[in-house]
């Protein structure tokens, strides 16, 4: 079985930081890809940045300049660091990973809330 989790939410005040973190673990053959993504009440779920095993990384348009992704190969992990938080960056964050355990197949972790607040 494959388990993905996330760490790192929370409060923080407009222009303020944030670091999430994405472990994925289990019985994984190959990881081809890793993401972030966020739900707001009432709005669908939209990526925010995803990074491909061969490190190529793309960002949604509303974070570009103040998010950063990065990952970790030899620990299964991913990073979202987002700095110059707005209010509409309030969401519950989704860690995603495409992961070949053996067959290729999308996982999700339980979300973690980022509220951006003064």
């Amino acid at each position: 079985q494959v388990q993905v989790v996330e760490s790192g939410g929370g409060l923080v005040q407009p222009g303020g930081s944030l670091r999430l973190s994405c472990a994925v673990s289990g019985r994984i053959f190959g990881i081809r890809a890793m993401g972030w993504y966020r739900q707001a009440p009432g709005k669908q779920r939209e990526l925010v940045a995803s990074i491909s095993s061969g490190d190529e990384i793309n960002y949604a348009d509303a974070v570009k300049g103040r998010f950063t992704t990065s990952g970790d190969n030899s620990k299964n992990m991913v990073y979202l660091q987002m700095s110059s938080l707005k209010p509409e960056d309030t969401a519950v964050y989704y860690c995603h990973a495409q992961v070949r355990a053996p067959g290729l197949d999308n996982y999700w972790g339980q979300g973690t809330q980022v509220t951006v607040s003064s």
